[in-house]
């Protein structure tokens, strides 16, 4: 990276930071040299350089300040014409390549695509330590704040009366080979009014287990708090999120054994956190979407022959899973549904973007390299197995993103066999949104609207189960 470029976009991001009043007087103060992006904005500090300011961050038990978060929130303040120009400069995206996504959207995909180092150049470690310091950085502070229900926190002067606070704590429980395993368990409160807090915990009796992204090499349960904790929040469902093991240390199928042993926790637990064991919803975004609907598949139709695969241990899973409730309905967001077919979109948008060619790659070798599955296997692609009796499905698909035709596919595949399936395809998303849902308004809104539309798909399921059995 060349220091002309450093300067222009840390020029850049310290002009937003500086419109929220963000930007650190404590650092050294110089000039900007004479290049010629720099001149605009002469009248600016010097200071970190943008990679610095991404990844100089605590461990990320230290949430705080959230840098990242308000320096890309405020990017979206700038007027269109300096965000467009900064676009350029980087060589991004313009308006006709990407019709759906605003100047404040292809300027972070810009920004991505200048920074991204290749992922075969990092070591996992490394990058599973990169990923979480940035997710949990563009999350907004408020998603972190533990509800509090004392009485004093009811007449905090800038708490709104429609707050419904949400409590989160980690449990460790057994994974499928008995070691430790995380999950965190969300609840939500009551709704405040004036003194008095009216006492509503999860009137659905509904759990969402949530299985996290992230090629199933990388993230955790910090790097999707804030979507779990919108979900709990809007919805008042309670929300477990699983931490299952990662490849490549922990190669396939290792993640679908923890998450269906999660499962078999939750339904063992489920009335702890207000729910019934008939009615835990799956969900999860890319690798972990993926899981939702393996899971999802062998909850309804465990394939005795695929699990036979694994000996003794596949056996046992098998065995568990026909003790196990059906979930009663799933939403996986962008999922990887199918390892081998190339669809349009794998052409389309492979180059780029917040996912790749190359990135899929390096997933695709570390989890099924050294797996005692072959690739293709049924346990490793769930359009390979049956699906003809899988639960009810809301599938969200983002426009910008190499996997998006294979989530079509698999809503093809469940509505050919008559499963209730509805499909959500967010215009102008990279894989990924979920995690820019609070520094980008659109995609902010764009999930307010499918946790809607899933709460409303799973309540409408509610509804007719009850009418039925009446």
């Amino acid at each position: 990276m060349s220091n002309s470029k450093n300067l222009s976009i840390n020029t850049l991001l310290n002009k937003a930071l500086m419109t929220l009043h963000l930007a650190s007087k404590e650092n050294p103060v110089s000039k900007e040299s004479s290049n010629q992006d720099a001149k605009a904005y002469d009248s600016l500090e010097k200071r970190l350089s943008v990679k610095e300011k991404i990844l100089a961050y605590n461990p990320v038990a230290n949430y705080q300040p959230h840098t990242l978060h308000y320096a890309m929130k405020s990017l979206g303040y700038l007027p269109d014409p300096i965000l467009e120009g900064a676009i350029g400069y980087l060589k991004g995206p313009n308006s006709k390549q990407y019709l759906h996504a605003n100047a404040h959207l292809r300027l972070i995909l810009a920004v991505n695509s200048y920074l991204k180092t290749p992922l075969e150049l990092t070591p996992m470690p490394e990058l599973r330590e990169r990923f979480t310091a940035d997710a949990v950085a563009m999350q907004s502070p408020r998603v972190w704040q533990q509800a509090n229900t004392t009485m004093l926190s009811n007449i905090k002067p800038f708490t709104k009366k429609s707050d419904s606070p949400v409590s989160w704590k980690d449990e460790t429980i057994a994974n499928a080979d008995n070691g430790d395993m995380t999950v965190r368990c969300y609840k939500a409160g009551g709704k405040k009014s004036g003194f008095r807090r009216k006492r509503i915990h999860n009137p659905d009796e509904t759990v969402m287990l949530f299985f996290h992204g992230g090629g199933f090499c990388i993230g955790d349960v910090d790097t999707h708090h804030e979507f779990c904790h919108a979900v709990c929040e809007q919805t008042g469902w309670s929300v477990v999120s699983v931490d299952y093991r990662l490849a490549p240390e922990c190669p396939a199928p290792a993640a679908l054994k923890d998450c269906i042993t999660a499962y078999a926790w939750l339904v063992e637990n489920s009335d702890k956190l207000g729910a019934l064991p008939s009615r835990i919803v799956l969900a999860g975004d890319s690798a972990g979407g993926g899981l939702s609907t393996l899971i999802a598949q062998q909850l309804t139709a465990p394939s005795k022959s695929a699990w036979a695969d694994l000996g003794l241990d596949g056996q046992k899973m098998f065995n568990l899973l026909e003790k196990l409730p059906e979930p009663l309905a799933q939403m996986p967001l962008y999922p990887v549904t199918d390892i081998e077919t190339d669809y349009p979109s794998w052409e389309l948008y492979g180059e780029g973007l917040l996912l790749d060619h190359a990135d899929v790659a390096v997933f695709d070798a570390a989890c099924l390299e050294n797996s005692p599955l072959p690739r293709l296997h049924i346990l490793n692609s769930p359009m390979l197995g049956d699906n003809s009796k899988v639960c009810p499905t809301y599938i969200v698909a983002s426009e910008l993103d190499v996997l998006r035709d294979e989530a079509f596919a698999y809503a093809k595949q469940l509505k050919g066999y008559g499963v209730a399936v509805e499909t959500y395809t967010v215009l102008g998303a990279p894989h990924g949104f979920i995690h820019f849902m609070s520094v980008h308004q659109g995609l902010g809104q764009e999930t307010n609207n499918i946790i809607l539309g899933f709460s409303s798909f799973v309540r409408e399921i509610i509804s007719t189960q009850s009418r039925l059995a009446a």
